[in-house]
């Protein structure tokens, strides 16, 4: 992996040198892991002039499951006592080997540190780097994918043990954990996210936190969980019935969320409008008299964050490039009755290969539990 976590930044320092720095400052912790292959708490990234540093507040090895950075890449520990602020280290350490400027990421550096760099070297133009790293994440190699893979086998591992479970009289809150707690029995790093379990009115809300209501027979029950496996990030959300055979309405409105997400799914081609993927979706639910209280996307990318570009939103720019990974995800809420979600991770691939690649493969089946 250190060929490739040369390779990114060498990327990385191409953009800069183009747009006129000698070096860049990285800062966004997800950022970070990804050109350094770790993100210590606090630690910034120096593509200097001369040298690139890992800037670190304290110990980066040798502490119980942490992944160790990139093993071409020099570490600076800062003193444990009166060290000082990793960013205004790095500024003075990017002076220091010659730079007359350095590019920062100024959309995660707060007002305070942004004045404290420019302070202590201030023959140092600062530019902005922008949202120069977090395109470079968008195409993810096969490795990145292959973690997304298997963080999705955790999470339908998971979610497959809770379904044969009893269900009714618990509460979301307690489903919820127990879900987290299966996602790291067998392997996960964590959540990806806090997990939402959301029973009768409930389901069907997006990012609905759980509450202390008890799963009743009749409900809708709509789950939204994802696994982290060596920091990337999947999502999946199923909904079913619980205890008993699926009202009429309850059918209509699964298959009609079915229909619609299918439509996103299958319009997840390379070059595809990033804004046409959501139409897609979006006007199955709109043609049958969804219109209001539709989320105000279809989906996003996923990876080191459980929120990245592409967004799959009606005012989203941009196309689909191959080995993309994003979440497919429409929804209906109807208030006082519940509703449901179905969300997919999935890969562009081309027709070629065989078209998206389905991470999540628990079934959509409206099955009554």
């Amino acid at each position: 992996m250190s060929d490739v976590y040369a390779a990114r930044r060498t990327r990385l320092r191409e953009y800069c040198n183009a747009g006129g720095s000698a070096a860049a400052l990285v800062s966004r912790p997800a950022n970070v892991r990804y050109l350094a292959g770790a993100a210590p708490r606090g630690a910034v990234l120096l593509l200097g002039k001369t040298e690139d540093l890992l800037v670190c507040g304290g110990p980066t090895a040798g502490r119980p499951g942490q992944e160790r950075p990139d093993e071409t890449l020099r570490v600076q520990i800062l003193p444990p006592a009166g060290g000082g602020d990793p960013v205004v280290a790095a500024g003075d350490l990017a002076a220091g080997q010659g730079a007359d400027s350095l590019a920062v990421e100024e959309h995660h550096l707060t007002v305070a540190r942004h004045r404290a760099l420019g302070s202590v070297a201030p023959r140092l133009r600062l530019a902005d780097l922008g949202s120069a790293v977090e395109q470079l994440r968008v195409v993810k190699d096969e490795e990145e994918i292959s973690c997304l893979r298997i963080g999705a086998e955790i999470a339908d591992q998971a979610l497959g043990e809770l379904l044969e479970s009893i269900l009714v009289g618990r509460t979301e809150r307690h489903l919820a954990l127990e879900l987290e707690r299966r996602l790291v029995d067998h392997g996960a790093d964590g959540p990806a996210f806090p997990t939402s379990v959301a029973t009768g009115p409930n389901a069907g809300r997006p990012g609905h936190r759980p509450t202390d209501r008890r799963v009743e027979e009749g409900d809708f029950l709509s789950v939204c969980l994802g696994a982290t496996y060596r920091g990337y990030r999947c999502e999946i959300g199923r909904t079913f019935v619980i205890g008993t055979a699926p009202a009429d309405w309850q059918i209509e409105l699964y298959d009609l969320v079915f229909a619609a997400q299918r439509a996103g799914r299958e319009s997840l081609v390379p070059g595809a409008a990033c804004r046409d993927v959501d139409r897609a979706a979006r006007q199955v639910l709109d043609s049958a008299g969804y219109t209001e209280g539709l989320t105000a996307l279809t989906g996003h990318g996923v990876g080191l964050e459980i929120d990245e570009d592409p967004q799959l939103s009606p005012a989203a720019m941009g196309k689909l490039d191959a080995c993309v990974p994003v979440t497919v995800e429409p929804g209906v809420h109807l208030p006082g009755r519940g509703g449901v979600r179905i969300d997919d991770t999935l890969v562009v691939r081309p027709e070629a290969d065989g078209g998206p690649e389905l991470l999540t493969i628990t079934t959509k089946e409206l099955l009554a539990l």
